[in-house]
């Protein structure tokens, strides 16, 4: 599902619970065909795909009431999107599917031709036909893309969104070297820096605040269960910030270039807590293991969406992110190609000991990956041989 151009939407109560309800359908088709799957045997034959299933699910909207009073659409939509994500799973693109949890996965999709049944009320508010629920309103923040499908969803804190798929490419052949950091969350091989909003200093103040008189509460009192939903508001509207500005700058990579390369890097091993250092002199104890800069470091990398962005720009920019061995690429010269621990004069500014090249080192790594310049462990940068080429014997000096 590539899900791009979203819109607030703003149902009755009684349409939200009818949609609550669609979500529970997709949710418990989802989770039986992943037990189904996780579950099968060899000498069971072969697992059931999508054919058989959507057949096991006609013959169940048959017997049981409760299944065939919401939509069929989207109980099948549910079977498709498992489909495919056990395909991706197999071609190794995606981790394992998961199950779906109530609270936390609340979602449908709708395709065919709901899509088209699209109302525009005035400059600022359209209407779409939801199957089994019926015309629900939404804000126009922007305009309706032409999709083949949409998805809505419920986030934790009751907000419901309708979002559209697809988003075509320009076609240009531009290509744009991502390289993601915590001073500066995306630094673009085109000299863009992008920075992640936070909460302001008046908001980290006032969290702290909040933190303290917490400290203060007595557990379990009312006046803790203030404070902390005082709290989770300030964590609630950072994340929202978040999230808004991935969308917003993974929609306006995948609609400026064909091709969008970042780090491969592995973030929930980089963001692991430090293994404690035993001391060999004293048993029992241990030695300084610096957790509370590691912690530092891994609430910025967290803080600044790291992995959000990637996994959002390959939903929307579909084969076009490419994912290039990060190695060295903050210690060499995107200008004449020489890797050097000293080229880097500070964490901010790279400086080329070799041809005197100096820049931004972020802006530097982002032109290395967007030229795909990666080294080896030697810090040597690989030949580029013809692979029509015959081996060659090595000979002795």
């Amino acid at each position: 599902m590539v899900s791009v151009s979203r819109f607030r939407m703003y149902p009755t109560p009684t349409q939200q619970v009818a949609m609550l309800q669609e979500c529970a359908h997709a949710r418990y088709v989802w989770n039986l065909a992943l037990e189904q799957w996780s579950m099968w045997t060899p000498d069971e034959g072969p697992v059931p795909g999508y054919v058989n299933q959507a057949r096991q699910l006609t013959e169940a909207r048959a017997v049981f009431g409760w299944l065939r009073a919401g939509s069929q659409t989207v109980q099948q939509q549910a079977l498709r999107d498992f489909d495919q994500a056990v395909r991706n799973f197999y071609a190794g693109t995606h981790r394992r599917p998961t199950w779906r949890k109530a609270g936390r996965h609340e979602g449908f999709r709708i395709v065919g031709p709901p899509v088209s049944r699209i109302t525009q009320l005035n400059r600022k508010w359209a209407k779409v036909n939801v199957p089994k629920v019926g015309w629900v309103r939404f804000r126009l923040s922007r305009p309706v893309p032409d999709a083949k499908s949409y998805r809505i969803t419920r986030d934790r804190r009751g907000r419901w969104h309708l979002a559209f798929a697809a988003i075509p490419a320009p076609r240009t052949g531009e290509v744009v070297g991502v390289d993601r950091g915590v001073a500066v969350s995306a630094a673009l091989s085109t000299g863009e820096l992008l920075s992640c909003p936070g909460l302001s200093d008046r908001e980290q103040v006032r969290l702290k605040q909040l933190q303290r008189r917490l400290a203060r509460c007595r557990r379990g009192s009312k006046r803790c269960q203030r404070m902390q939903a005082a709290i989770a508001k300030l964590h609630a509207r950072v994340g929202d910030r978040r999230k808004d500005w991935v969308e917003k700058t993974s929609t306006d990579l995948a609609r400026r270039f064909d091709v969008i390369r970042v780090e491969d890097l592995r973030i929930a091993q980089m963001t692991r807590r430090p293994k404690p250092k035993p001391d060999p002199d004293r048993p029992g104890k241990y030695l300084p293991n610096r957790r509370l800069a590691k912690a530092g470091l891994n609430r910025g990398i967290l803080a600044n969406g790291w992995g959000l962005l990637v996994r959002r720009l390959e939903h929307k920019a579909r084969g076009r992110v490419e994912k290039i061995n990060a190695a060295y690429t903050s210690q060499t010269c995107s200008v004449c190609g020489h890797c050097a621990p000293g080229n880097r004069e500070s964490q901010a500014v790279f400086r080329c000991v070799a041809c005197g090249h100096r820049a931004p080192a972020d802006l530097n790594a982002a032109v290395n990956i967007a030229a795909r310049r990666a080294v080896s462990a030697r810090r040597e940068t690989p030949p580029r041989v013809s692979p029509k080429r015959e081996p060659q014997h090595a000979t002795s000096a």
